[in-house]
């Protein structure tokens, strides 16, 4: 085991990957290594296995800037994308700098020697090590623990209960009925997927999202791969949905009612109109005040005409032996039930950090660029956009941290630490939106303040500007030497 690395990153997903490419590349006299917890790498991609898995992010985003993704489906499924992942690792040998089944388990700044003490578990065995900074790419949510709510009677109902991200991979559900709990992107890949061989699928929600169908296939990326070079097509088609996300953000942010009333005539469109859209497909928020749920080519959609499937909207009385009693007094007899209800976010990739032994308290402290905390010196932490692709801002955020180390350098210093700027005040938590995971882990995230660089605008374009074209010294980022 190691005793010391300049840069220790945490966790080997989408987040990790890209630490790991941008310190090789613009950081070569930097040692690092990327401590993941789990037995093999890809984070999300690789923790779930329940049927129909796959991006509700096109690919030419959620992939990296660096590495284009060349097949023909632009909406993939999760294995898919858990080969592109590893053929990254492959092609800028990456692999070598990461050891798996290594959870780092708390980190501890010590002022006295200017330096994080890592405590790290492996076969149930603690080591220690020490870094100069550390960079938590650990994800979002918690791997161990989803939101799992109880239901009254739960323990009557005689056939299996299983939260998607504990997926039985030997259950055999064919010709079974099934009760999805839940309305957002898990629950509306779940469905469809199920419903090729249950007998049937009910989608159980308390509440509507939106959801959006598009296709899987890029039309733009068919055409210009027959005239342009991969990387050239990839680069187009990326910055073209780039620049549509932001368009239809924003749009929907100055005119939520035209959205809306789009999104709700896309849906009756494929549903027909028979179908109760008002009741089954209308949220009681603004669009993207919640993520919008996408499927491709319309396959929940799809299921639903044919009869494969349906949507109930209303609430769970409680939990019986045959299934779900409902609020409406309606019985839903079924053989097995998915809580597809969501995750548990977590902060700091669930790591205990301290300094010198004082627990850092992450919702006490204001978000720096949305990749650092005020107070907390060498630390930097990735986490995605909630209104694009995760990838766009974790790309970003590691070009930033070699940007900083590489100033450090320049500037003889050992230590760097966003210092609160009293005039900037705590005003809105971390991400202004209404869902539930994120509602549920207010009292964990950091804050964010009412100017720059306190600000987490969830913003690419101008994310850009912070971090390829500005100074990255500001009045805000002190560099220093400890005195000794």
């Amino acid at each position: 085991m190691m005793t010391h690395q300049d840069v220790v990153v945490v966790g080997a997903g989408i987040s990790g990957i890209a630490a790991g490419y941008n310190l090789k590349k613009n950081c070569p006299s930097k040692s690092f290594t990327i401590f993941e917890g789990r037995s093999d790498l890809g984070g999300t991609w690789d923790l779930f296995r329940y049927p129909g898995i796959r991006s509700d992010s096109d690919m030419h985003t959620l992939g990296f800037r660096f590495k284009p993704w060349i097949h023909d489906k632009s909406i993939a499924d999760g294995h898919s994308i858990l080969e592109y992942l590893n053929e990254t690792v492959d092609e800028f040998k990456l692999r070598e700098k990461i050891v798996f089944n290594h959870k780092v388990i708390s980190a501890n700044w010590l002022a006295t020697d200017n330096l994080w003490h890592l405590e790290i578990l492996h076969d149930d065995i603690t080591t220690k090590m020490t870094c100069n900074f550390l960079f938590m790419c650990g994800g979002y949510y918690s791997y161990d623990n989803p939101y799992q709510p109880s239901f009254p009677g739960q323990e009557n109902f005689l056939g299996p209960v299983i939260h998607p991200q504990f997926w039985d991979e030997d259950l055999d559900y064919s010709n079974k009925r099934i009760a999805v709990i839940g309305s957002g992107a898990t629950a509306v890949t779940l469905v469809p997927a199920l419903a090729k061989k249950a007998g049937h699928v009910f989608m159980l929600q308390r509440s509507p999202t939106y959801i959006a169908s598009s296709p899987s296939e890029d039309s733009w990326n068919q055409i210009l791969k027959k005239f342009f070079s991969t990387k050239l097509t990839y680069f187009i088609i990326r910055w073209k949905n780039i620049l549509w996300q932001s368009f239809t953000f924003n749009l929907a942010k100055k005119y939520p009612e035209t959205i809306k009333k789009r999104l709700l005539e896309q849906v009756q469109e494929l549903l027909g109109p028979d179908f109760n859209i008002q009741k089954h497909f209308t949220p009681t928020y603004n669009p993207w005040d919640q993520r919008i749920c996408l499927v491709p080519d319309g396959d929940l959609f799809e299921s639903l005409k044919a009869g494969s499937s349906s949507v109930k909207t209303d609430l769970i009385d409680s939990f019986n032996k045959n299934g779900i009693a409902l609020k409406s007094g309606e019985q839903l007899d079924v053989d097995i039930i998915i809580t597809a209800t969501g995750i548990e976010l977590n902060a700091l990739s669930n790591i205990d950090v301290s300094m010198d032994g004082v627990a850092v308290e992450p919702h006490n402290k204001l978000a720096y660029k949305g990749m650092m905390l005020g107070g907390i010196p060498n630390l930097a932490f990735s986490f995605g956009y909630v209104n694009a692709s995760w990838t766009l801002r974790a790309d970003l955020t590691c070009e930033y941290v070699c940007r900083l180390l590489n100033q450090m350098d320049k500037q003889g210093v050992t230590t760097c630490c966003p210092e609160e700027d009293p005039q900037a005040l705590a005003d809105d938590d971390y991400i202004n939106f209404s869902s539930g995971y994120v509602q549920r882990a207010l009292n964990r995230m950091p804050k964010q303040g009412k100017k720059s660089p306190w600000r987490n605008y969830q913003n690419y374009l101008l994310d850009i500007l912070y971090v390829r074209v500005f100074s990255i010294k500001d009045k805000t980022l002190r560099f220093y030497n400890p005195k000794n």
